[in-house]
């Protein structure tokens, strides 16, 4: 019996709010999607999450199961594949057969070769130049039925919320702490110059204008150069 919209809908907010409560850090929060979509999308058995750069750098902060981590190995590799292609693309890529996979031969093969049979990627999130997507691989041909493919689309769309009021968080935690270490550097500064706090923020701007340096890492090196010796 297929899942009703409204179970479903439900049961998929209950993972959102886990996944929120789960952690403020995004590695930690990628490997429970990962993990939390193995348990909740039909013919799952291995997931991965692939974060896309400039639509050329590809990394995998997170895989679960070894056959998840090797097919995206093999995509950095190609520079080609399903999960490439859902990231940038920014939509949902299935695979019912890797037999019979036309679209990217030479990564076909070798999934197949390794015994992934079947895949699915979704778009997770798309940030600036930073793209992502939630995979999802099996070891039998044709599992990710309408079902399947229905579920997933609905988990992916509250991981990403999920994901994004996390990354919101850790941006905001970023920022303050970066003014925080402008503000010990610029205290710093005061002392050791005799400045006010206007002055001293200009000659940290200055510095890193000059240096071509962001502001809050030229702060950085006030601060570990410590004060200044009497």
């Amino acid at each position: 019996m297929q899942t009703s919209q409204l179970e479903l809908s439900r049961r998929m907010a209950d993972v959102a709010r886990s996944l929120r409560a789960e952690s403020d850090d995004i590695e930690t929060v990628l490997r429970a999607i990962s993990k939390a979509a193995i348990d909740s999308i039909p013919g799952t058995e291995y997931a991965s999450v692939t974060l896309v750069t400039g639509k050329s750098r590809v990394e995998t902060p997170v895989a679960i199961g070894d056959l998840a981590g090797r097919s995206d190995a093999l995509q950095q590799e190609l520079g080609e594949g399903p999960c490439i292609r859902s990231a940038v693309g920014e939509k949902t890529v299935w695979i019912d057969d890797m037999r019979e996979e036309t679209r990217w031969p030479r990564f076909a093969a070798a999934a197949d070769a390794l015994g992934i049979a079947s895949m699915i990627c979704f778009s997770l999130y798309v940030e600036g130049d930073q793209f992502s997507a939630l995979n999802l691989h099996s070891t039998t041909p044709s599992i990710f039925d309408d079902e399947a493919r229905s579920i997933g689309q609905l988990f992916a769309d509250h991981a990403s919320v999920a994901l994004s009021s996390v990354r919101e968080k850790e941006q905001l935690r970023t920022a303050l702490n970066s003014r925080d270490l402008i503000g010990q550097a610029k205290g710093m500064i005061m002392e050791r110059y005799h400045l006010d706090s206007t002055a001293a923020f200009r000659l940290l701007a200055k510095l890193s204008q000059d240096s071509n340096v962001k502001l809050v890492d030229v702060a950085q090196r006030v601060v570990d150069a410590g004060p200044e010796d009497r």
